[in-house]
């Protein structure tokens, strides 16, 4: 199955929420074709473009997790040069998508990957979040694709991390450095990037706890592990990626601003968009921080993380099926 099969598929069958709704929005008020239209095949509903439609498919999108400034935006957008026509389902369902992808498309990037080795991609986000999970396919889909990779186990407090950081290890060939739990997450990156830099790796991935009760321990634990990390590489970490449960809604949107300002993080990865009808907030988060976005995850499988497509996802998104 493609990953845009998958995507559609597994988007439709729990995020179809802004789809379902266009239709219903749509059908409301649109009046039954007559005659003539029906003589021409034209037999879907069309609805008046007017105040009453805008303020449907605002709270629409509000209530998929777009965000109240993405929303009005979106929808200002659907209006102009529409207000005051009939438009139908299939019409209003591609013009929404069409707004999103144009969202989108500036923030679609793949990580990028730089000549210098090792690379050292630091991984944030809080626990629960899939971070340890896409540490382990990235780790599989790098060293599938020639790239020899390390990983860091830096969430030296949870040793179910650690487990399951070890057994994407060892499914996909890939060293794994541990600390026995409660070590200091900084020693184990040194030791991570001494031994990325002697076996020539290409990659280094370093997990990092994603406690956010105290925010002050953890934003020193991470400038700590930077600092640690540029005693070897000044440049690095070359990547910060902080990933993000989509399921959490507008807490994603909380917890971008809250990891900003703990490290400096250079792109986006969301996870379990095949587990909510609000994928909406990634949206949001393009409109609002402009930050890229590498990939984005729709299950378990190691190929179920794959490189965000704007067009692919907003398709997906509001329902278009073709």
């Amino acid at each position: 199955m493609s990953f845009l099969k998958k995507l559609r598929d597994r988007m439709f069958r729990s995020s179809d929420k802004i789809g379902e709704g266009l239709d219903e929005l749509v059908a409301a008020e649109a009046p039954a074709p007559g005659l003539v239209g029906r003589l021409l095949g034209g037999d879907e509903p069309r609805r008046l473009v007017d105040d009453a439609l805008l303020q449907g498919l605002e709270d629409l999108l509000i209530t998929s997790d777009m965000g109240v400034d993405t929303a009005m935006r979106v929808t200002a957008n659907i209006a102009e040069g529409r207000f005051g026509k009939r438009v139908s389902t299939a019409e209003i369902k591609a013009a929404l998508a069409e707004e999103i992808a144009r969202i989108m498309t500036p923030v679609a990037r793949p990580l990028p990957i730089y000549p210098k080795r090792p690379q050292v991609v630091l991984v944030v986000g809080v626990n629960g979040s899939g971070k340890t999970t896409t540490i382990g396919k990235l780790a599989s889909q790098f060293k599938a694709a020639g790239k020899s990779v390390v990983i860091a186990a830096g969430d030296t407090f949870r040793a179910a991390a650690v487990e399951q950081l070890q057994v994407w290890g060892q499914r996909a060939g890939v060293p794994v450095l541990t600390a026995p739990e409660g070590s200091d997450p900084a020693s184990l990156a040194f030791e991570a990037i001494t031994k990325a830099q002697n076996e020539g790796a290409d990659l280094l991935l370093i997990d990092t706890a994603g406690r956010l009760q105290n925010r002050a321990d953890l934003m020193e634990e991470l400038a700590k592990i930077v600092r640690v990390i540029r005693k070897k590489d000044p440049d690095a970490p070359h990547n910060t990626l902080l990933v993000l449960d989509a399921t959490t809604g507008q807490n994603a949107v909380t917890q971008v601003e809250i990891f900003r300002k703990i490290a400096d993080v250079s792109g986006l990865v969301m996870t379990k968009l095949d587990g909510t009808a609000k994928g909406g907030v990634l949206v949001a988060l393009a409109d609002k921080f402009g930050l890229p976005i590498h990939a984005i995850g729709v299950g378990e499988q190691i190929d179920d993380l794959a490189p965000f497509d704007p067009d692919d996802f907003a398709k997906a998104l509001v329902g278009v099926q073709a």
